[in-house]
């Protein structure tokens, strides 16, 4: 991790297995609720992704209200870890900053439950440091609490209830 580079975890605890946050996983980006008022005001809004990204390797196109971005996938083990990296950002996000990739980190607990773990890394050009990164980081912690907050709902799920993916 470079001097300039931030990153930020959140963790959230699933009443489901392990298998069934992984499914959740796998459509994080099409989420069907919109990210709160506050989140839209702040954040690019997601449209859809587009491409593989299931493997290491693979690129996907994840389009945004106002532009997109690519991300390449860096690291893949089902039911564990989903890493990725940020190859091409033609997005404003935050005023100039840039993100670097994230990672979901999947953790099976005893009773069944599973925590997750999102990570997100990125670059501001934003000055001072010591006033701008707990702000950034307090926004960014806001979008995992979403994402997750989706992803944990459908994993929630009777699977009788659940179509065969989420939308």
């Amino acid at each position: 991790m470079s001097s300039s580079e931030s990153v930020v975890v959140t963790k959230s605890t699933f009443a489901a297995p392990a298998s069934r946050a992984w499914d959740t996983l796998m459509f994080y980006e099409q989420l069907e609720a919109k990210p709160p008022l506050h989140l839209r005001l702040l954040l690019p809004v997601p449209i859809r992704t587009e491409g593989p990204k299931e493997q290491v390797g693979d690129e996907a196109l994840c389009l945004y209200e106002g532009g997109n971005l690519i991300k390449r996938i860096t690291a893949v083990d089902p039911g564990r870890h989903y890493g990725f990296a940020v190859v091409k950002q033609d997005l404003d996000v935050g005023g100039g900053m840039r993100l670097m990739g994230g990672s979901y980190t999947l953790k099976e607990l005893p009773d069944g439950r599973t925590e997750v773990e999102a990570v997100t890394r990125y670059t501001s050009p934003k000055r001072p440091r010591w006033l701008w990164q707990p702000l950034e980081a307090a926004v960014c912690h806001m979008f995992h609490r979403h994402i997750l907050g989706e992803m944990r709902r459908h994993a929630e799920q009777p699977p009788a209830l659940k179509g065969a993916t989420p939308t």
